[in-house]
């Protein structure tokens, strides 16, 4: 049996925002890499969406390039308030089951010859986000996390 493979490496970057509240995303996406300025690019695209007078707040990981110096700098400039996850948390980051989720739309068991289809398809699926797959997006991106009161938790 012979499965067919990309070959070669090329990637695609998306660093996304994602409105807990609304489940909208504003994204963006390169070829390139990540860093410092591209989450400052990101921040102003944020910025501009929602007017310079509106409090943002903007919960992140702890990717060095999300936390480093520039980045929290440049947010204190546009009047952006960064709160960090604590490690290991992916749990508590709902973009992280968007990332999941898009994942599974485009790229479960699909084959695509060219890097420029696997990339249209990825655009394709981040485009619907805002739209055709807010109902299939409505439980998956809920704000309900368990918790745990007077519970005896027991270490290994």
């Amino acid at each position: 049996m012979f499965l067919k493979t990309p070959s070669g490496r090329q990637r695609l970057n998306v660093l996304g925002a994602l409105n807990a509240v609304t489940r909208q995303l504003v994204c963006l996406t390169n070829q390139t890499f990540v860093n410092a300025e591209t989450v400052c690019e990101l921040l102003d695209k944020l910025r501009s969406r929602h007017g310079p007078l509106r409090s943002l707040t903007l919960v992140l990981d702890n990717a060095p390039y999300q936390h480093c110096r520039k980045v929290i700098d440049y947010a204190r400039t546009r009047n952006i308030e960064l709160v960090f996850l604590p490690g290991y948390s992916p749990n508590l980051n709902l973009i992280e089951r968007l990332w999941k989720f898009i994942k599974k739309d485009c790229l479960h068991g699909k084959y695509y010859p060219t890097p420029q289809q696997f990339m249209a398809a990825v655009q394709y699926s981040l485009d619907g986000v805002n739209d055709r797959h807010q109902p299939a997006l409505k439980s998956l991106l809920t704000l309900k996390f368990q918790t745990f009161k007077d519970v005896q938790l027991l270490t290994a």
